[in-house]
Formats: C-alpha cells, sequence, structure tokens
C-alpha cells in the first residue's frame, strides 16, 4: 500500500526517478531544530519531539492577517488535502506557528482551523511566547516573522513555507506568496517535488 502511494504521488507530481536521486536536497540548517512550550489549537502542549520522525511543512502566520495569510493558508490547506489521499498517515506533518499569541488563543486557533478545514489531523495551529516565537521563525525555520507597527495587522512575516526533513534539519524555503499578492504555482510545485524526494530517497 504503501509503494502504491508513493508511485501515485511521483506520478501527481511529475517525478523523474533518476533525476530525482541525483538531486538530493541541501541542508539549510547547521542543526535539527528543537522547539518546546506552545500549546496547539486544542490547548495541548506540544514540542518538537511530539512531531519527532515526520517531514514538516511550516508556516508562521497570524489568525486576523488581512494580507498574505489566507493566501498561504489556503495554499497549506490544498496541500494538505492533496497528500492526506496520497501518502501513508504520519508521515507528513503541517504547523502553524501564530505570530500574534497575545490574540491567537489555542480557542481562536481551534476555531480558526475548525472553519478552515475540519478535517485534517496531521495539521497543528501552535501558540506561545510572542518573542520566543518570532526567533524561532527567523534562526531556526529562516523566515522572517516580527512587529511592525507600519505593518497592516501590525506584523510582518514572510510568506514562505519551510520543509523540515525527518530529522529536523531545514531543507527548503519556498516563497509562496508572489509579489502580486497570489500563489506562486512554481513554488508550490517545487515543494512538492522536494516532499516526494524527502519521502523516496531519505
Amino acid at each position: 500500500m504503501k509503494t502504491t502511494s508513493i508511485l501515485l504521488l511521483c506520478i501527481l507530481v511529475g517525478c523523474g526517478e533518476e533525476q530525482e536521486k541525483r538531486e538530493k536536497l541541501p541542508f539549510i540548517s547547521e542543526e535539527p531544530i528543537e522547539f518546546s512550550g506552545f500549546l496547539n489549537q486544542d490547548s495541548i502542549s506540544v514540542k518538537s519531539e511530539t512531531y519527532k520522525g515526520k517531514i514538516w511543512v511550516v508556516e508562521f502566520f497570524f489568525e486576523s492577517c488581512p494580507t498574505i495569510c489566507p493566501i498561504m493558508n489556503r495554499e497549506m490547506k490544498l496541500l494538505q488535502s492533496f497528500y492526506q489521499k496520497s501518502i501513508p498517515k504520519n508521515t507528513l506533518q503541517f504547523l502553524s506557528f501564530s505570530i500574534d499569541p497575545s490574540h491567537d488563543t489555542p480557542s481562536v486557533l481551534n476555531n480558526y482551523k475548525n472553519q478552515l478545514c475540519e478535517s485534517c489531523p496531521n495539521w497543528d495551529f501552535l501558540t506561545g511566547e510572542e518573542q520566543k516565537t518570532h526567533q524561532l521563525g527567523i534562526n531556526d525555520f529562516k523566515v522572517f516573522a516580527g512587529k511592525d507597527e507600519e505593518a497592516q495587522g501590525g506584523y510582518a512575516h514572510s510568506g514562505a513555507f519551510s520543509l523540515i526533513d525527518k530529522k529536523g534539519f531545514v531543507r527548503g524555503v519556498y516563497n509562496i506568496t508572489d509579489f502580486n499578492g497570489s500563489a506562486d504555482k512554481r513554488e508550490v510545485k517545487r515543494l512538492k517535488s522536494d516532499i516526494y524526494k524527502l519521502m523516496k530517497y531519505e
């Protein structure tokens, strides 16, 4: 069953097996990512160990974001739906870190998740201490996240997703939002291809 699912995934993203073998993903982080002190949308305490052994797709966002967050989460939902049908369970984890924890309590994130995706068991929305979250995005996941009074909503952040391998290393960063305010489908396709590489060859 697992082999069939992987083959189906390869067909869907248009992979060439020999080429994929030659194109190993780079290591963008020198150390595996470790974090703790976060609550998910169900008020359950989580840390990096909670998701050990899975590939992660990670974003930094906030619930009241009026600009790029809806685009990002629409694309995250499409990815989640795509992989939910094509790969074994407990293989891939989606994580959305809130950069506005004073507003984004677990109950707010729970309501947000239910509106966005009622049945997404492998997608968690996390909230924790604000400065710690911002530094986690910048230093560990290699995406910008910070407070900015001049930005719409009071926060500025990257429209990128980070791809983390099963050992906790960052293996790719993908600019999911384009300069014109829409999704960059080429980056989405590149992310899908790289997820396949991690699943198939590493």
